[in-house]
């Protein structure tokens, strides 16, 4: 089996997957509550959380697995991209298990292991396909030719799609996670009731500064009961134009491949109804998890007892 362990921004995860994509165990705990009251994440309290945490879920995962260390065959972690003080924990957690036990470690990119969550059973899909990326980070679009195989075909120019969602949550006063509330507030307005605009940019890339600076506008001479009013509105039109800007991209690069979607927007209600034919990462794989980077490092290059000590986390790629 392979213990997989992810702290890149607020989640601490572990996780054990078999070498065939079996979850044996798969345990998050969210600092969701801990980072709501100052709007988003602090760097310096995620870390200390994940401090705190990363050898409770470890030792968790392998209680629900039914597994002890003499199980694990490697370990797997997340080197980046994130936060890096947050990154260092898993990772030097991640180290201390593998050199404890001589055993090889793997590090997974970030991004790598969000494509991986597709390849875990059960529903496992296999290359190629076009894959959209979005998450409070990134969103790519990616040809994915092969396990372990992406080319990038389109990112976006300034904000990513989760981004977009949570400073548009917060600029309709909406709590944390904004992408969350967001999608539970649309679904009481009508997407028709502002027409936001969806930034057309050359090739495949994404552009997401102008609709959110389009609903700052459109929010900032309301009075507080009027915006109260018209908020569900706002957010359902504002949802819909990130939503509209994310499958026209897509199906202008599928051109008839088959269509996967993973990372953290996956998980918006409108989104997956608007691609009913593309390959959904499971809900629960769609956040940031253990899981999937143990899958990718089914993928990747082990590093050998002991030459993984000196590896270092990235902030970005």
């Amino acid at each position: 089996m392979i213990l997989g362990i992810e702290t890149s921004c607020d989640e601490t995860a572990a996780a054990l997957v078999t070498e065939d994509g079996e979850i044996r165990a798969n345990v998050v705990s969210s600092q969701a509550d801990l980072h709501a009251r100052y709007g988003g994440v602090v760097p310096e309290v995620a870390s200390r959380r994940h401090l705190e945490l990363v050898t409770p879920v470890v030792r968790e995962a392998l209680a629900e697995a039914g597994a002890t260390l003499d199980d694990v065959d490697r370990i797997a972690v997340t080197q980046g991209p994130g936060l890096v003080g947050a990154l260092l924990v898993g990772l030097a957690a991640a180290k201390a298990i593998a050199w404890s036990r001589r055993l090889p470690l793997v590090p997974v990119d970030h991004l790598r292991g969000h494509v991986a969550s597709l390849y875990l059973q059960p529903g496992a899909i296999e290359p190629p396909f076009l894959c959209l990326l979005a998450s409070g980070g990134h969103t790519l679009l990616l040809d994915v030719r092969g396990y372990g195989d992406e080319r990038v075909l389109g990112t976006t120019l300034d904000d990513a799609a989760g981004e977009a969602f949570d400073k548009g949550a917060r600029l309709l006063g909406l709590g944390y996670p904004g992408g969350r509330e967001l999608d539970r507030l649309a679904r009481n307005g009508d997407a028709g009731a502002y027409d936001f605009p969806v930034a057309r940019v050359p090739g495949l890339d994404f552009s997401f500064s102008g609709l959110k600076t389009a609903l700052l506008y459109a929010t900032r001479d309301l009075a507080p009961a009027e915006l109260e009013e018209k908020r569900a509105d706002l957010a359902a039109s504002y949802q819909h134009a990130i939503v509209r800007a994310l499958v026209g991209r897509v199906r202008e690069a599928a051109n008839g491949s088959r269509i996967a979607v993973v990372g953290g927007v996956a998980a918006n209600s409108e989104l997956r109804a608007s691609l009913p034919d593309a390959a959904l990462a499971p809900l629960q794989l769609c956040t940031d998890n253990a899981a999937m980077i143990a899958s990718a490092a089914r993928f990747t290059d082990a590093v050998v007892y002991p030459g993984y000590l000196g590896l270092d986390a990235y902030a970005s790629r």
